[in-house]
């Protein structure tokens, strides 16, 4: 069975940052702007810039604007799918567009990828991009960018994308099939996110609500093709989803915990009754994100001239 991710599934982004925030005690009603300090030392990171195509392709962002709108209208579960499709790419070897590489043994081969869709928007945002500007903007920039427009499609919050990301060269399955999935122990999940520079809370098992447990066993006795998160309006950007945890509608089991912990659950109720704190939270988890391990360098990426594929040597 695949799942359409409701536009809230990235509930652990939004946690990584809130971690940060409860611990501090600055979680509060008026949300205050994260402070940023200024590095020490230099990471590729810090190369990226919000004009890197302004010469050399300026009309790059309204290109994949338009490519975006023009697939999440035909199918709008595609917005979640490609906001999924980002995160899979920056959880494993940064955001190097390493899951797009379509090969043997490759991290869009993997079981954990099976279910991943959006390749064909990106491929063909690609293609336009090329006709107009060749040899010029990395497949990982692309993808960074379709993640925010399809966000911002569905309702949710703008943010600026810097830029300057190359494409990786290397992509292994056995990585892809690390990604937390929805039912990892606590171990793991910390563990993962804390090699990528990011954290998370304990993420135990729950119970569903027997009502809307039947209601998912139905769908899937009629072979249905997704299954929302949230049950309630899968459509929108929204914090319902929050909401339902409160009434055992999570359907995964390590969001429904979020619930249940004594340590998470005043996050949850926070994210459920103050939209305001979940849309500046979102954006502030997709800026951090898209910046994970980048890369930036001539030695380890490239600006490949098809997604698909290294370029030829």
């Amino acid at each position: 069975m695949r799942w359409c991710f409701s536009f809230v599934f990235v509930l652990v982004l939004v946690v990584l940052h809130l971690d940060g925030l409860a611990k501090s005690g600055a979680l509060a009603t008026t949300l205050k702007k994260p402070k940023t300090a200024s590095p020490k030392v230099s990471s590729p990171q810090d190369l990226l810039s919000f004009t890197h195509y302004l010469n050399t392709c300026p009309d790059v962002e309204g290109i994949i604007q338009n490519k975006v709108r023009a697939w999440v209208k035909k199918d709008y579960t595609l917005a979640a799918s490609i906001i999924r499709l980002h995160f899979h790419d920056c959880a494993v070897r940064g955001c190097d567009a390493s899951i797009l590489l379509n090969h043997a043994g490759s991290e869009r081969s993997a079981e954990a990828s099976k279910t991943l869709r959006g390749f064909q928007v990106i491929e063909e945002i690609k293609a336009e991009v090329e006709k107009r500007c060749p040899g010029r903007v990395s497949c990982a920039d692309i993808l960074t960018a379709a993640a925010r427009d399809a966000t911002v499609l569905i309702g949710g919050p703008f943010w600026e994308v810097p830029f300057g990301r190359k494409d990786g060269k290397v992509s292994i399955a056995r990585e892809a099939n690390r990604v937390p999935q929805g039912q990892e122990n606590v171990t793991d999940l910390i563990q993962f996110f804390q090699a990528r520079g990011l954290t998370i809370l304990d993420l135990p098992d729950p119970s569903l609500n027997a009502t809307y447990l039947r209601v998912l066993k139905g769908k899937c006795g009629r072979m249905y093709n997704y299954v929302d998160l949230d049950g309630t309006t899968p459509r929108k950007f929204d914090t319902e989803y929050y909401k339902n945890l409160g009434k055992k509608m999570g359907l995964l089991s390590t969001d429904q915990e979020l619930y249940r912990d004594s340590r998470t659950s005043p996050i949850v109720e926070a994210l459920a009754t103050q939209p305001e704190l979940f849309t500046n939270q979102f954006a502030v988890s997709m800026v951090n994100l898209g910046n994970v391990q980048v890369v930036t360098g001539e030695k380890d990426g490239e600006i490949r001239g098809n997604c698909n594929f290294v370029n030829p040597n």
